[in-house]
């Protein structure tokens, strides 16, 4: 589904001899749901191919929602014993031959929480008013002090959760075990910073306050399911990334990606793989936010 905004949607990257001449999103559908009003995360359903769950941002009841690839609403379930402090992504995986889900309690605008939450869940069927049974949660603070993050994602093949902070320049990225050895608190080691990401200028960042325009901070992350592929969003731009076999996620976060303008697209603020590493879903925090699909068909997949 294309309309007229499309031609604002324009493609800018930086110059590589892989990357497409032109990458236009497409708008997929709307989240017309009311009960979806402000979705910070997005994730694909392991089980069921046309779904996606998506969660809002923190002040929300702690449900997550189903939705197809159209944005329609498909059912719910309420995430038993957690808490939306301030809900900012979602991320799926398979471990052991299940799929679960981790939402990623890790927003906080002002740097003031002193502890952050991630809780696991395997993942159910969308149900009206369905409920499902917390697995695990990982409670865990940096080990340089409190600082706001929204994009998070599963490292499957280490068994790790990544976190991506926002409001650092550079933003800087965090790693925690999927499966700790007990159930204290543990510290998320810094992995270091993340360069490939357009930087502001000085100008942009001095105005920002007024202007209420911080286009450069990422808020969500994912990595597709065979792990060789990965997406940040910030609010102008999605930068798509390959990692080689050889390659952990912070070298391969730190080449050169694919950028993807959003060209109009107002307060982006979720991502996901809708398949394997070739499409990938975006919405934001607006009432009734588009729905939008970029295919990377066009990009190289070996």
């Amino acid at each position: 589904m294309r309309n007229c905004l499309l031609a604002l949607l324009i493609f800018s990257a930086q110059s590589h001899a892989d990357q497409p001449e032109r990458l236009i999103p497409d708008v997929a559908g709307r989240l017309e749901d009311k009960q979806i009003l402000e979705a910070s995360g997005l994730a694909r359903s392991q089980r069921q191919a046309d779904l996606l769950w998506i969660i809002n941002d923190n002040g929300a009841k702690e449900i997550v929602h189903a939705i197809d690839h159209t944005g329609a609403r498909l059912g719910e379930f309420d995430l038993k014993k957690s808490r939306n402090v301030d809900w900012e992504d979602l991320a799926s995986f398979s471990l052991d031959g299940m799929p679960y889900l981790m939402v990623a309690d890790i927003g906080d605008n002002d740097a003031k929480r002193d502890h952050r939450t991630l809780y696991f869940v395997e993942e159910p069927t969308p149900e009206k008013k369905g409920k499902a049974k917390l697995d695990w949660k990982i409670d865990f603070r940096y080990p340089d002090g409190p600082r706001d993050a929204e994009a998070a994602a599963v490292d499957i093949d280490k068994e790790r959760v990544l976190i991506l902070s926002k409001r650092n320049i550079p933003p800087r990225l965090y790693e925690l075990p999927i499966r700790p050895d007990s159930a204290e608190e543990i510290v998320a080691t810094s992995l270091g910073t993340i360069e490939s990401l357009r930087r502001p200028s000085r100008q942009d960042v001095e105005y920002a306050p007024k202007t209420k325009d911080w286009h450069w901070q990422p808020v969500g992350m994912d990595i597709s399911a065979d792990g060789l592929a990965a997406v940040i969003l910030t609010y102008r731009h999605v930068y798509y990334y390959r990692r080689q076999a050889d390659q952990n996620w912070f070298a391969a976060l730190n080449t050169v990606p694919v950028q993807v303008s959003l060209g109009n697209f107002e307060n982006a603020e979720s991502i996901a793989f809708g398949d394997d590493k070739r499409t990938v879903f975006v919405t934001g925090e607006n009432k009734h936010s588009r729905l939008l699909r970029i295919d990377f068909s066009g990009v190289d997949t070996q």
